[in-house]
């Protein structure tokens, strides 16, 4: 599959692609009354989806709040 950089086409080809990433929307480019090509925008992975590829961390976070009062013992 061949790809292109968006910036490389066209201002107007340009604003139609964002306009159908921004709505999810099918854009279906017709040629003498005869649909020829569609510009479909891939779905975003949702952030669960994301961080299940992620591989598991073989450290220990540090302690971040050593030395810091627990905040039960906090008065404002």
């Amino acid at each position: 599959m061949k790809q292109i950089i968006l910036a490389e086409l066209p201002e107007t080809v340009q604003n139609l692609i964002n306009q159908a990433q921004k709505t999810g929307e099918t854009l279906t480019i017709i040629q003498n009354g005869v649909p020829f090509a569609i510009i479909s925008p891939i779905p975003k992975k949702s952030l669960l989806e994301t961080l299940s590829t992620l591989e598991p961390l073989d450290e220990d976070f540090p302690d971040v709040d050593e030395g810091l009062l627990p905040l039960d013992d906090i008065d404002l």
